[in-house]
């Protein structure tokens, strides 16, 4: 793990030498101080030599503003190394959970992620900082200083070193214990993210269902496991710095009375105790140091380990090597013996069919019957389990997913449309277009006018999801998106279920002026609205059970027929549309 800590440094090693080189003469000079007190106490001071005391003020004063200009290159561009290490693995972290399936984001929660992207990398940041820097302070410090004690008196150094052993076992019992707390910690914070993500986002249902209540319940069970999870982990940090503050006190103790008694039988002189007890204060600084970058070791490494096992996380789905691209597509799709399922459920088993060039499918059943499903494999949002999936006479596992997914437009009934403006949002389907393009495209889904009566016309502000905009609009932008894209192969889920009368009018006439000439996929629950379509697949548990036109399908008289009747005669009787079954 600490291999894979220091490998982010390589980037940055130029600074990071900086760093530590203004980090090791600080140290020098601080060894130098209480030495020249030891000379300056000892001989220049009794024997009146102003002179020398002049020079010697000046020469400290030099080195200390020498000292002043390294803490402020150690503090600052030191600072700067983490910053930009942590930026490193937020950029990192983020690029792999783009290429991460579905299935992991159907079992993960945005608000865990979230604070491993951002508070667990922050810890990881401070880390990558103090840590080297402090550490190599301390051993130079604590080297340096313990040989010029040794020079000047033995005994007295030895007995000052004797605790340290003791404080070493007394770190190390508590560092595991330390370890855990701060874990438990993150999961915690995690947990509280995750559930204050989820509420927020859900705002308007909370308070159409005048949940504030319950919500609040939910968010206080979390905040109190974080409140006890983090009053854990301070009581086992104040266990540590109490302990060792004792040790740092017995140890300053041993010195002066030692010292003292050594001066008393003149084995050591005045000068050299007050000498040696600013190089136990010195000593003891990065002794402390040490202490509290244990603390912030465990904090870093454990923000660390949990960065590592989120980019452990391989992909479901994998490209094989030297992928080929997918070009010049006539549409041609074949699903061959396909059998797929979501963990211990099966969805699809063995599915046959064959989707000709520029041919319009729609997909009828009950719900849960694998509709959805069938159309999220071919992009290859999730793998097949066994049989294959082709284009054009290719399997598409053979493509690579970038040119695969270029080609395949998508339109779904649950519009996400990113917080930003209205040509923000129809660019995402080709970001390198032009304003006229983006306006043919948002004509085409007749979502120009609409536009242009707004305020700010294309650059009105839509709010987070598109909260400014009506679900017509939303979905108008949404398939404006997709004209600007201009994929072949076109999969249409549902795509006007949700609407007003009015609006599913609208959309429905620039569907159908998007669907020509593509390859085309329709989700269904609205038959009247795919009675145009070439065929009809009738999906249910049992795989397909009818296939055919609209007319061919009803004189059959089979499930389609049922199914058609069942919702004609309920908008019939009730007056309103009966889009499920």
């Amino acid at each position: 793990m600490i291999r894979k800590f220091i490998k982010y440094y390589k980037r940055h090693w130029k600074l990071f030498l900086l760093d530590i080189s203004c980090a090791f003469v600080m140290a020098g000079i601080d060894l130098i101080y209480p030495y020249i007190t030891k000379i300056l106490i000892d001989f220049y001071i009794p024997e009146r030599k102003l002179n020398m005391i002049l020079n010697t003020a000046l020469f400290l004063l030099i080195i200390f503003i020498v000292r002043g200009v390294l803490q402020y290159i150690v503090t600052y561009w030191g600072h700067v190394v983490g910053i930009r290490m942590e930026t490193d693995m937020r950029k990192e972290l983020f690029s792999h959970l783009q290429t991460l399936s579905f299935s992991f984001y159907d079992n993960n929660k945005v608000g865990y992620l979230m604070s491993r992207i951002v508070n667990d990398l922050n810890d990881v940041s401070e880390l990558a900082h103090h840590g080297p820097e402090d550490l190599f302070i301390s051993i130079i410090t604590i080297l340096g200083s313990f040989i010029v004690m040794l020079n000047m008196n033995w005994i007295l150094a030895l007995c000052t070193f004797v605790m340290i052993p003791v404080m070493i076992i007394f770190s190390i019992k508590l560092r595991e214990k330390m370890h855990q707390r701060f874990s438990d910690v993150k999961e915690k914070i995690a947990e509280v993210n995750s559930q204050l993500e989820d509420s927020l986002s859900g705002i308007r249902v909370v308070k159409s269902f005048t949940n504030e209540g319950y919500e609040e319940m939910k968010f206080d069970y979390g905040n109190e496991r974080f409140r006890k999870s983090r009053e854990y982990s301070m009581e086992t940090m104040a266990r540590f710095h109490s302990g060792i503050n004792l040790f740092n006190n017995m140890i300053e103790l041993i010195t002066l009375s030692m010292g003292g008694y050594l001066v008393y039988i003149n084995r050591l002189s005045i000068g050299e105790l007050v000498a040696f007890l600013v190089y136990v204060n010195m000593f003891m600084r990065p002794v402390r140091q040490i202490a509290n970058l244990n603390e912030q070791y465990q904090r870093g490494m454990t923000g660390f380990e949990r960065f590592q096992r989120l980019l452990s996380v391989q992909p479901d789905i994998k490209e094989r090597e030297n992928p080929r691209e997918l070009k010049d597509v006539k549409g041609k799709i074949e699903y061959r013996d396909v059998t797929f399922g979501y963990e211990k459920t099966r969805v699809l088993e063995h599915i046959n069919l064959i989707i000709n060039p520029g041919e319009t499918i729609a997909f009828v059943g009950p719900s849960g019957a694998g509709k959805s499903t069938l159309c999220n494999l071919l992009p290859r949002f999730y793998d097949i389990e066994k049989g294959a999936i082709l284009i054009d006479e290719v399997d598409i596992r053979k493509f690579s997913l970038t040119s695969l997914r270029k080609n395949i437009g998508i339109v779904q009934q649950d519009v996400f449309l990113f917080n930003g403006t209205i040509k923000d949002n129809i660019l995402y389907g080709k970001p390198e277009a032009s304003d006229e393009e983006i306006i043919a495209a948002a004509r085409k889904a007749n979502a120009h006018d609409f536009i242009m009566a707004l305020s700010d016309g294309y650059d009105t502000e839509i709010g987070e999801r598109g909260v400014k905009l009506s679900g017509g609009q939303k979905q108008r932008i949404s398939i404006a998106r997709t004209f600007l894209k201009d994929p072949p192969i076109l999969i249409l889920d549902e795509a006007t279920s949700s609407l007003d009368n009015e609006s599913e009018r609208i959309i429905q006439e620039s569907l159908e002026l998007l669907a020509k000439g593509r390859t085309t996929m329709i989700i269904a629950h609205r038959l009247s609205t795919i009675r145009n379509a070439d065929r009809i697949i009738v999906l249910t548990e049992d795989g397909i059970v009818e296939e055919g036109s609209h007319d061919e399908l009803i004189k059959r008289d089979g499930v389609y027929s049922s199914l058609y009747r069942k919702q004609f005669d309920c908008e019939e009787a009730t007056g309103i549309e009966c889009s499920r079954f």
